[in-house]
């Protein structure tokens, strides 16, 4: 006499709830760090446009031997170079950054320093106050700064990093 083993096929409905409750668990811790992590993207992001763009900026005034000009609205920056746009960007489609500036605009030489010289390096200080304070002032956020000096040379930087080592801005 043959007799047909019965086969179960799939998940009962307690290995189907307990599998979600475990995925539920693990997706509650994970939602915290990927918060922090968008909102230094965010800074990262803006912080690296604004160092492209005055980059850019030196660049043309150097090949056009003319005076080139970084202007900065808000996230939003331009560049001209001889009375011509050359390029127009936004540092920050989100908007969740913020960008306080030491001065608005930077022109450079046709040898790549800014001038007039200024008195102290120019400083874009890049923040994402949704997310918190920066990690300098304890919080969650990494901060980031991009600095000019009166030779032009561009930098980006972390305030918040040990002075001496390479993303120190000191």
């Amino acid at each position: 006499m043959l007799t047909r083993l019965s086969r179960q096929a799939g998940f009962s409905l307690i290995e189907l709830v307990i599998t979600l409750a475990v995925l539920a668990i693990l997706i509650g811790f994970a939602i915290p760090g990927a918060r922090t992590w968008l909102q230094n993207s965010s800074v990262r992001s803006t912080t690296e446009s604004i160092q492209n763009g005055l980059q850019l900026a030196r660049a043309e005034a150097v090949r056009r031997n003319v005076f080139a000009t970084y202007a900065q609205s808000g996230t939003a920056w331009t560049v001209t170079a001889g009375g011509t746009t050359v390029q127009t960007a936004s540092s920050e489609a989100a908007g969740t950054a913020s960008v306080t500036a030491s001065q608005n605009s930077v022109t450079f030489s046709g040898v790549g320093w800014v001038t007039p010289v200024p008195a102290s390096t120019i400083t874009f200080d890049v923040i994402n106050p949704t997310g918190g304070t920066c990690v300098a002032a304890s919080g969650p956020i990494r901060c980031l700064r991009v600095t000019v000096t009166a030779g032009g040379q561009i930098r980006m930087c972390d305030p918040a990093a040990t002075s001496g080592t390479a993303a120190a801005c000191s």
